[in-house]
This record gives C-alpha cells, sequence and structure tokens, in this order.
C-alpha cells in the first residue's frame, strides 16, 4: 500500500483525466483520417467541374461537383430503387466527350425528352455493372456494337440523385458537433491536469467553501496522519476522500448526511464468480457520491469510522433514513453551487 501521501489526491486527479485523455485524441485523430480520405468538404462545398473530364475528376477525388449542362437528350431508361423510379438518364456532350447524366424526377419534370440547358449539383460515379448494362440497351437502340459505344462514351457518369443535400446536411451537424463536444473534453481534461483544483471533485466543495484550500488542508491531513486507509478510500481528521479509476472525491466529514452500501452481483451466463459492494454517501446541498467494486470489510470499515467520527450521520439505506435525508435537503445542487459561486464573486470584488 501507499505509504508516501504527499499531494496524493491531486496526482490521483491527474492520473485519472491523463487516462481519460486516449479517447478524444483517438476520436479526433479518426476524424481527420476520414476528412483526408473521403471527399468530405466537396460534399459540404462542391466545387465547380473543370476537369477535363468526368474521370479525371474522379480520379483526383472531386466527386461532388457542380456544373452546367446543355442540350441533354433523355435516353428512355430510368433508375429504380424500392420500386419507384429514383431517375432518368440523360446523354449529353460535356468537352468533346459524350457522358451520360442521370437526373433527380424533380429536375427534368419526370423526363423531358430534351432539356436546352440545366444547371445542377451531383456527383461523379465511376460506372459498374448496371452503368455498362444502360451502355449496352443505348448500343442496341443505336444499332452500335458494345465495344464501340464503351470506347465512345466516359467510364464514369454524373448522378444529381447520389447528392443529398438533406443528409448532408445531418451528416455534418454531426460531424462538428461531436468534434466541437470532443475539443471540449480534451479541453477539459488537459486544464484540470494543469490545475487540479478546477476539476469537478474539487469544484463540489465550491458550496462547502474555497475549492482550492479545502484541497490543499486534504492534501496536508493525508500527507500527515490519515486515520483510516483502504486501497482507494481515506478518512482523515476532517475529510472523506475517494481516489479510485472510477472517480474522485472529497467530502468534509462535519457535512455527511447519510451512508449505505448494495451488494453487486458478478456473473457469466450461470457461473457466478464474486460479488462487489458500493457505498452511497449523501452530504449536504445534495452532494451525492458512490464508491464502486469495493470489499465488504473496507465499506463496513469506512462506515463504521464515518458514524463514530459524526453521530449525526444515518447509516443504512432505509426510506425512513431517506425520507429523513429529504426532509434536511435545501435547494437542489446545481443551485447552490450556484448561489455560492455569485456570493463568493460578490465579496472578491
Amino acid at each position: 500500500m501507499q505509504n508516501n501521501y504527499e499531494h496524493y489526491i491531486t496526482k490521483n486527479i491527474q492520473a485519472f483525466y491523463k487516462k481519460r485523455l486516449l479517447s478524444p485524441v483517438t476520436y479526433l485523430l479518426l476524424l481527420a483520417v476520414l476528412w483526408v480520405l473521403f471527399p468530405l468538404g466537396d460534399m459540404l462545398h462542391p466545387k465547380s467541374l473543370t476537369a477535363d473530364t468526368l474521370a479525371d475528376s474522379f480520379q483526383a477525388k472531386e466527386r461532388y461537383v457542380n456544373t452546367s449542362f446543355h442540350d441533354l437528350k433523355f435516353t428512355g431508361y430510368t433508375s429504380t430503387g424500392h420500386g419507384k423510379t429514383t431517375g432518368y438518364y440523360y446523354y449529353t456532350m460535356y468537352k468533346n466527350q459524350c457522358i451520360i447524366v442521370l437526373l433527380s424526377p424533380r429536375t427534368c419534370e419526370e423526363g423531358l425528352p430534351v432539356i436546352s440547358s440545366l444547371s445542377v449539383t451531383g456527383r461523379i460515379v465511376e460506372g459498374k455493372n448496371n452503368y455498362r448494362k444502360l451502355l449496352a440497351y443505348i448500343s442496341t437502340d443505336l444499332n452500335w456494337t458494345e465495344k464501340g459505344i464503351l470506347d465512345q462514351m466516359s467510364p464514369c457518369f454524373f448522378s444529381e440523385p447520389d447528392y443529398h443535400p438533406a443528409a448532408t446536411r445531418i451528416l455534418f451537424a454531426i460531424y462538428f458537433c461531436t468534434m466541437i463536444y470532443t475539443l471540449c473534453y480534451l479541453t477539459s481534461c488537459i486544464i484540470y491536469i494543469q490545475a487540479p483544483y478546477l476539476s469537478p471533485p474539487c469544484q463540489n466543495l465550491v458550496v462547502f467553501g474555497k475549492p482550492g484550500k479545502l484541497l490543499a488542508q486534504a492534501e496536508e491531513e493525508l500527507a500527515t496522519l490519515p486515520q483510516l486507509a483502504t486501497e482507494d478510500m481515506f478518512i482523515t481528521e476532517h475529510f472523506f476522500i475517494m481516489t479510485s479509476a472510477y472517480a474522485n472525491a472529497i467530502v468534509p466529514i462535519d457535512e455527511i448526511l447519510w451512508i449505505y452500501k448494495h451488494s453487486t452481483l458478478h456473473k457469466f451466463l450461470w457461473y457466478h464468480f464474486s460479488i462487489s459492494y458500493t457505498m452511497h454517501i449523501t452530504a449536504a446541498r445534495h452532494l451525492h457520491i458512490h464508491c464502486p467494486k469495493n470489499t465488504k470489510s473496507d465499506i463496513d470499515g469506512i462506515m463504521d469510522y464515518l458514524a463514530e467520527a459524526n453521530h449525526d450521520i444515518l447509516v443504512g439505506f432505509s426510506e425512513e433514513n431517506r425520507l429523513k435525508v429529504q426532509a434536511v435537503q435545501g435547494k437542489p445542487f446545481h443551485i447552490e453551487k450556484l448561489y455560492a459561486l455569485i456570493g463568493r464573486r460578490r465579496v472578491n470584488s
């Protein structure tokens, strides 16, 4: 067991948030990789089609583009999906090459024979089996050979239905919202590592006094003379302290109202392999702490010591104790914190 408790709480808070840096950093790297590997920027802001051929634009990964076409002629063929027509195939000339353009039903008014001019945004798609079948049908209609039409037509085609503005907006809303949230979380972790007194375990103390001062007092008491110590729970003269892998907490003993424990049976299929115990602490101002995955002996020892240190603490879970605690609780905890912060700012000003 650790014997040197010098700055022990601060070090554990820092270690707690250092372990939480991996997930946001990994997620941000994943977002960056997706942005580089896929044409996400083009999806958000499609570029103007400037390449000499559709194939050149496809190879350059400029897949989502906006452009203007002239003298579009309906091929007589449509694209279907889920039992309905999703697009109409047209052909036109683009920079001395014949290309296929797939238009949505609304754009072409359900298959206009000829469209003289059209500005449209869509996606450049590599032609595969269905595209080859379409060209085979067109070659038959024109009395061409399949090889002949494949030599004349672009291997890629322009598809308006493959560009989904609404879905794109939703995708990017999720992308940027999760990125902003992850950046905020990463920033907060870095701040808590650099200034542990700003972390939630310490800021929860704002309703009892100055968090930095109470942290320093708890550190001093733990370093000089801890009165009871388990693997991750400690009692000093004035504080209960938890420094586990699941959370950190500092609670003034005089502010504790109620303590109780419950057991959790861990099993896999039909095999019961362990029982762990969680201690719950309810303090004044609606502060609630739970200490999970401990042994019964450790929790019983902590509860007995706390009950002895503060005879007003209610011990054990019961409806009677719950009602007693409810009767003495004041405003909700977040309101208490707000009042405490406002009051402190007024005093300092």
